[in-house]
């Protein structure tokens, strides 16, 4: 599943969904379809969750097991 590795990440932080919907602004609801993959992430929002975790947008998607950014 794409986007497994927003829940692992969530879970390796112990923060619940209601904890990361509430920084990301979103119901809790929502998140989990983001999780569950019934509904496809915003770009913002997907930024947001790489920024707070500190990883690339291309781990969040599966594109790469590397997950640092890349520097400038």
């Amino acid at each position: 599943m794409v986007y497994r590795r927003i829940r692992d990440l969530r879970e390796d932080a112990d923060l619940t969904q209601t904890q990361l919907s509430a920084y990301l602004n979103i119901s809790q609801r929502a998140y989990s379809h983001y999780e569950n993959g019934s509904r496809d992430i915003p770009t913002d929002i997907l930024i947001r969750i790489a920024d707070y975790y500190n990883v690339s947008i291309d781990y969040l998607l599966n594109r790469t097991d590397c997950k640092k950014i890349a520097p400038d």
